[in-house]
């Protein structure tokens, strides 16, 4: 009788499991943290979208017929070898923090692929539940709950809306849902299942920690973790719907001093610029935004200013983006995606947007924000309507350089804070904050505050 070959193999410090149609790696990610992925592709697909490289520790893999095990630090995963189910253990105990689902008879596998067109899946992995498990985290949500346990939480940004697919539980872990497409998470009584509906692998990333500081530590160490807040953010912030000019902001800074009142930072909303898409200040309403930021600065306050991704068509920049294919672009249709109104106009305007996930369109942002902000003294930003805003969320007609928006859609506003970040740091300053409407796993790294979006 021809013995049944061995499902497990390594390649350094990888686990991989092998069976029909599909390939699982099992890798140690950094301290105390196990990185699974799986995919019924032939090649496994290799997208860090908000991990930082792998950090180097001693992890340890262990291989017989029936079952593998990788130990990292205090985490140890299991991999059965007819099913390629993957259990993760704490040091010193017997019990799991987290499991994928033990599939029994016909019923679905704990890790599930459904073709999409392409080489895209809709793919779900699937864990046990338990009843007695507490779960927080996942984002911003308008539900008003802290645990999140029996919720189903939609996977994607809104305004007001915020997804991070990041979950700790009082069991002792944290899961990192590493994707940054549309999809959903139901924290169920009779199991917890995560849902990718469209996407080339599943990926996900358990560690641990002592308690849920350790946790957040170990979450920081593969996302990365956030700057100093500078001194002048924690002070009181300053901001309205909206002030319309130069002498209007001024004043009122002058009568919070004059008054004794405490002031750090004062926002010049939306609708500063001359039309969307140019990023500049509007001379009619700002004439001298250099001498503005020097009398704020003489009182201790600093300017923050609203940037947008919008690219109305009548915008100056609006033919050179399109050219060199900078903009978002639908699968269909015209490639517009925004109505609302502008500076300077007297209708609707129908805009596109700047494609951030594209690193020559993130260099051109801040090329433009430099020379019409940053050279003026402007040292923060309010990344407003970076979800992004659109008018309706079919993001499966929706194309970035990064993908499809069913694949990618989630990343964008990581994008937008990536592309200021990185300008200010290429400009010198070591000074980095924004003020987002929304964000994903790993934009704390680029000095990302976020806010409750617009609410009633």
């Amino acid at each position: 009788m021809t013995p049944t070959p061995n499902p497990f193999s390594r390649d350094g410090r990888r686990l991989l499991w092998r069976a029909k149609d599909q390939t699982l790696w099992v890798e140690p990610w950094g301290p105390d943290s196990i990185r699974v992925r799986a995919t019924v592709l032939p090649e496994m697909p290799q997208r860090d979208w908000s991990l930082l490289p792998a950090r180097e520790s001693a992890a340890e893999i262990f291989i017989d017929h029936e079952m593998a095990v990788l130990v990292n630090g205090s985490l140890r995963a299991t991999v059965d070898g007819r099913s390629g189910r993957v259990r993760f253990i704490k040091k010193g105990a017997e019990t799991p923090l987290v499991e994928e689902i033990f599939a029994r008879t016909n019923y679905p596998p704990s890790r599930a692929f459904k073709s999409a067109g392409g080489d895209l899946y809709r793919a779900e992995a699937c864990f046990t539940a338990f009843d007695d498990e507490r779960i927080y985290g996942l984002g911003q949500r308008r539900h008003g709950l802290l645990d999140q346990k029996g919720c189903v939480l939609e996977l994607t940004h809104r305004n007001s809306q915020i997804s991070i697919p990041f979950l700790v539980s009082s069991r002792g872990y944290g899961l990192l849902w590493h994707h940054p497409g549309m999809g959903r998470v139901e924290l169920g009584r009779t199991q917890t299942r995560w849902v990718a509906d469209a996407t080339r692998a599943i990926d996900y990333v358990v560690t641990t920690g002592d308690d849920y500081a350790g946790i957040l530590e170990r979450y920081a160490d593969l996302t990365g973790h956030p700057p100093l807040l500078p001194e002048w953010a924690a002070g009181f912030w300053q901001c309205k719907l909206r002030y319309k000019t130069q002498d209007e902001l001024l004043a009122v800074a002058r009568e919070h001093k004059r008054r004794g009142l405490p002031m750090s930072v004062i926002v010049i909303d939306y609708f500063n610029w001359t039309k969307m898409g140019e990023w500049k200040f509007d001379p009619a309403c700002w004439p001298d935004p250099a001498a503005m930021v020097r009398e704020l600065e003489q009182l201790g306050i600093k300017a923050m200013v609203s940037v947008w991704p919008t690219v109305n068509p009548d915008s100056e920049n609006f033919a050179e983006l399109e050219r060199r294919n900078l903009l978002v672009r639908t699968e269909r249709g015209l490639n517009s995606f925004i109505k609302f109104t502008d500076s300077n106009a007297s209708h609707t305007v129908i805009s596109g947007l700047l494609d951030a996930t594209h690193p020559e369109a993130r260099a051109f942002l801040w090329d433009k924000v430099r020379a019409n902000y940053h050279r003026h003294g402007i040292r923060a930003w309010w990344l407003d309507a970076i979800e992004p805003e659109m008018v309706v969320y079919d993001h499966d007609n929706v194309r970035y350089h990064a993908g499809n928006g069913l694949e990618v859609g989630c990343l964008y506003p990581f994008a937008q804070q990536q592309a200021l970040h990185d300008g200010m740091r290429a400009a010198g300053e070591t000074e980095v904050l924004t003020l987002g409407r929304a964000a994903f796993a790993g934009s704390q790294r680029f000095g990302a505050a976020v806010w409750s979006g617009d609410i009633h």
